[in-house]
This record gives structure tokens, C-alpha cells and sequence, in this order.
């Protein structure tokens, strides 16, 4: 359950976005103290607010699997949440990005989405394990709906933009040949079963037919599963047993105490390096995700540039804070003081 929910954006892509968000934090919000609407809210981006709900929300996820072991500082919490809001503010900027390009997501693909993860419990299981870990649905919906999103912009809105050349694949491969490399590496079969007698059985049959699936029709309590493994990975017994064995023979009965087991070594591929043609779609995968990842903060610098951003400036540790006539660091923006209420907020306008 909360694996599902927990989708983050990059470390180096929140880590760019504070440092933009913190260098263009220029106005201190009025009178925001005095208004009732303001309750709850943590930030607002272009006027969505944020709410102080959902950032606790994405904070108990994260911090679930550690939950007891430490007590955080007060500039550890600060950190962690606003490395999170950074999270969030990043998502809607998306959400809002999707809208304006007339791609939403929509409540279709909303309940599709819930479904599938519903489809993953029993019956009435999903409602009583969102008890059981005092998870709000509103606030699980709300980070699907963002999770959607981000996954919606990278294949509609960003991947349409990317080419890749050929040169740049070979120049790729050139840089990285190293990463095409392939150890020597033997598929078996492991045939394994309660009695020695039943599994060289079953194994002269396999050897006969070649058919996986009427052995275990025929021997029912004869379990079988296919593994390819890197010879230098072999434990000591399994590379005692197959030592010398060509492809189509077994080796001895094994015995543990779980029972007996057969090694038939089916295939033995020597240490190779791909050739081109072969190692071309490991190469477009990580020129994609590259280009992909460039072309996201591209975006992103010059969405924030265009955004009005106000943040709570409580989230903010005391060496991101602005320091004293930060007007005279950033040129041309003026600074107005912000009141004595601890509800006042940061804005950030481009």
C-alpha cells in the first residue's frame, strides 16, 4: 500500500528545484495571517494551495519503515518537509501544466488507476488496511492523481519532443562498451522433488522429451524452475556439480535438507561484449532517460520563473531563509516585512 503511493521525483531534480525556489523567494505574503482560507495551507502555487494534510501525509509514508527508531530535530523536520513540499510543488506545477495542454488527467484514468491497485487485496481488504495504517483516502487519492500526472508528462508532453541520432547512440556505446560486457553465464534447469528415486526419474524423462510441462504433469510432486546465472556467482556445490557438464547433461543427484535436486545445464554462453545492433536498445534507454531528465528541467526552470509560488516560510531552515536587505541581492525585487504571525508565508513570483 504504501509503496503505491510512494512516488518521488529525483533527488537531483528537488534538490535544483529548492535552490531555485529558495533564491526566488522575494515577497513575505500579507495579511495572510488574518484569513480563515489560509488555514491549512502550506504553499500555493498560481493560487492551488497546498494543504498542511498532505504534506503530513507524504511525510508518514516516507518515514513509516524508520517510524520509532529516532526522534528528529526540529532543522531535521524542517528539511525533510521541505524537501517534500519541493515534491509536491513539482507535481502541481505538472498537473497545472497538463490542464493548460489539454491533457489532465482524467477521472477515467483516475478510477482505472484505483482499481488496479484495489485488484492487488481481497475483497474489503483495501479499506481495512487504509484503517489499519491510518491512511486518508482523500489524501492517497490526491498522490495518485500527482503520481498519474508525472507519469502522463514524460510520455505525452516530453517524450514526443526527444530524438535520438544514430551518432549519438554509437558515440554512447564507444564511451560505455564497458556496460555491454557480458560474463560467462550458464542457464539450467533445477528439477528438485521429495525422493532420489522420483527426481533421476523425472530428469530422464526431460532429457528424453524436452518437455518441461509434462514432467511436472507427469510427477506431481517434481518441482522445476529454469535460472540463469553468472558462472562466478555459482555457489560451491553448484559449481562442483556442473563442472564438466555440456549442455543436455545433468549432473549427480543433491542432497539438503529440503530434499533432492538435478542441475541441467541447458545452455553455456561465454563472456561476450554485444555488438551494436544488440546493445542498441540498452543505449536508447539511457540516452532517453537523459534527455529525458534534461528536458524536465528545462521545463521546469522556466515553469517556476513563470509561477507564483508562496511557501511557508516556517518550512524553511534558518540558513534558507533570507538574510538581512535581500533586496540588494536579488536585483530590481523588493522585500516587504513580514508581520509577527507565525501563519505568514514566502512567495515566490516570477
Amino acid at each position: 500500500m504504501r509503496r503505491k503511493c510512494q512516488q518521488r521525483p529525483h533527488n537531483q531534480r528537488v534538490n535544483m528545484f529548492r535552490k531555485i525556489l529558495i533564491c526566488l523567494l522575494l515577497v513575505t505574503l500579507l495579511g495572510c495571517a488574518n484569513d480563515s482560507d489560509d488555514i491549512g495551507i502550506v504553499a500555493r502555487v498560481n493560487g492551488e494551495p497546498i494543504l498542511l494534510s498532505q504534506l503530513e501525509f507524504q511525510h508518514d509514508l516516507f518515514q513509516a519503515d524508520g517510524a520509532g527508531t529516532y526522534v528528529p530535530s526540529v532543522e531535521k523536520l524542517k528539511s525533510e518537509y521541505g524537501d517534500i513540499l519541493s515534491d509536491l510543488i513539482v507535481q502541481e506545477l505538472v498537473v497545472q501544466e497538463l490542464v493548460r495542454q489539454d491533457q489532465a488527467v482524467t477521472k477515467q484514468e483516475m478510477l482505472k488507476a484505483e482499481e488496479a491497485v484495489r485488484a492487488d487485496y481481497p475483497e474489503g481488504a483495501f479499506e481495512q488496511v487504509l484503517v489499519e495504517e491510518y491512511i486518508d483516502l482523500k489524501s492517497w487519492r490526491k498522490q495518485l492523481k500527482y503520481h498519474l500526472a508525472m507519469k502522463k508528462f514524460y510520455h505525452q508532453v516530453l517524450r514526443p519532443q526527444i530524438k535520438i541520432d544514430y551518432k549519438e547512440a554509437e558515440k554512447y556505446y564507444r564511451d560505455h562498451i564497458s556496460d555491454f560486457y557480458l560474463p560467462e553465464s550458464m542457464r539450467i534447469l533445477v528439477v528438485r522433488g521429495p525422493s532420489r528415486e522420483l527426481v533421476e526419474k523425472a530428469v530422464g524423462k526431460f532429457l528424453a522429451e524436452q518437455d518441461r510441462v509434462n514432467l511436472v504433469t507427469a510427477f506431481g510432486e517434481v518441482e522445476t524452475r529454469e535460472v540463469i546465472v553468472r558462472e562466478g556467482r555459482l555457489s560451491a556445490a553448484w559449481r562442483n556439480a556442473v563442472t564438466g557438464l555440456e549442455p543436455g547433461q545433468s549432473s549427480d543427484v543433491l542432497t539438503d535438507r529440503f530434499g533432492f535436486e538435478v542441475l541441467v545445464l541447458l545452455e553455456r554462453s561465454l563472456a561476450k561484449v554485444l555488438e551494436p545492433a544488440q546493445a542498441y536498445p540498452l543505449v536508447e534507454e539511457a540516452l532517453l532517460e537523459k534527455k529525458l531528465h534534461d528536458a524536465f528541467e528545462v521545463w521546469l526552470a522556466e515553469s517556476i520563473s513563470f509561477a507564483k509560488i508562496s511557501v511557508s516560510e516556517r518550512l524553511l531552515s534558518d540558513d534558507e531563509k533570507p538574510e538581512e536587505e535581500p533586496a540588494e541581492i536579488i536585483t530590481g525585487v523588493e522585500l516587504e516585512e513580514s508581520g509577527p504571525d507565525e501563519n505568514s508565508q514566502n512567495s515566490t513570483e516570477g
